[in-house]
């Protein structure tokens, strides 16, 4: 039985423009998760990222810690069951 499931989360804040979406896919491949950070209309950024458990938990944590390129104001997330497969994780 597989522990895989799917992170989604939405970031709010000053995070296009910034290096944000190639921050998130460094953490992300170095976590072994697939999937993709992708740049919304309205300044939001789309992180999807699939993988164990603990390590999308990770990446959410990353995301919400301070530490990222710009500025975060709020991460909208949900962990679900796991989509269809991704192949590697790419900057939208």
């Amino acid at each position: 039985m597989s522990d895989d499931v799917r992170l989604t989360a939405w970031v709010h804040g000053h995070v296009q423009g910034v290096g944000f979406r190639w921050w998130t896919r460094s953490r992300a491949l170095e976590l072994g998760l697939t999937g993709y950070a992708s740049n919304q209309a309205d300044g939001r950024v789309l992180v999807v990222a699939q993988g164990p458990r603990a390590d999308c938990e990770r990446l959410l944590e990353l995301l919400r810690g301070g530490q990222t390129p710009g500025s975060v104001d709020n991460v909208v997330a949900d962990l679900t069951e796991p989509g269809e497969p991704i192949v590697g994780f790419r900057e939208r």
